[in-house]
């Protein structure tokens, strides 16, 4: 088992991310994915495939954009917007990825609808300093 440099495994994150969702390079995006992926997300259907066929029926339109990432240990926390969903709003996530040898082996997130400015009660924006057109 190979070590990681915290910023090494958050551009791994950042790449894999920016490859499969908006690329949409799924055989490029194989070296990022284990073959033996974890996904903990109820949205999702289990493994490396679950994940890459969900992404095939999603509008080409949908967009990853990254706001901060963090990173512990083999842990990265990267918190962003997947906007272009063919849903009404964006999602907001928080995306808790466990590298192991370099690539993505496990995942859990939290996903909520990006609040328009009418539907913020705490008057700021969920994703950065503007809310959502």
């Amino acid at each position: 088992m190979t070590a990681y440099s915290l910023e090494q495994n958050k551009r791994i994150a950042l790449e894999a991310f920016e490859t499969l969702f908006n690329k949409r390079d799924y055989q490029a995006a194989k070296k990022f994915w284990s073959p033996d992926y974890i996904q903990h997300s109820a949205h999702i259907a289990p493994g490396r495939d679950g994940l890459f066929n969900l992404i095939r029926t999603l509008p080409v339109t949908l967009k990853y954009e990254n706001q901060l990432i963090v990173a512990e240990g083999d842990y990265v926390i990267a918190h962003g917007r997947f906007s272009g969903n063919g849903r009404p709003a964006a999602w907001v996530a928080a995306d808790i990825i466990r590298i192991e040898d370099g690539r993505l082996a496990e995942h859990w997130d939290v996903l909520q609808d990006e609040a328009t400015e009418a539907q913020s009660l705490s008057g700021f924006p969920m994703f950065g300093d503007r809310f959502p057109d």
